[in-house]
């Protein structure tokens, strides 16, 4: 139930703040050098870096769990064990790959 929670979650957040961040940063090329420079301050305040952080994770958690709903609806690991298992693998996954998806950009 809470990966079924937590994928709409992490939907909606990517639909509303995903866009919100997308749509001010093409403004913000379009708008001009001095309107980029306040992108770029911004996003890269630590409050900045909180949303793009939930960003990513809500995308690799929408990812992950949208991976699984697929493989149920083969008709694969509809059993209770391995249901169970897999969705706390999903959850986890999802914050491993938000975790090296930053790794790699804060180390790179």
């Amino acid at each position: 139930m809470a990966v079924s929670i937590l994928h709409r979650v992490s939907g909606n957040a990517l639909a509303v703040a995903g866009l919100a961040v997308l749509l001010w940063f093409v403004g913000a090329i379009a708008g001009g050098a001095a309107s980029y420079e306040t992108f770029q301050s911004v996003m890269g305040s630590p409050i900045g870096i909180i949303v793009l952080i939930g960003i990513s994770w809500s995308f690799f958690n929408h990812l992950m769990s949208g991976i699984r709903h697929l493989v149920l609806d083969v008709g694969a690991g509809y059993e209770v064990e391995r249901n169970n298992r897999w969705s706390v693998i999903t959850i986890l996954l999802g914050i491993l790959l938000t975790a090296l998806f930053w790794a790699v950009i804060i180390l790179v």
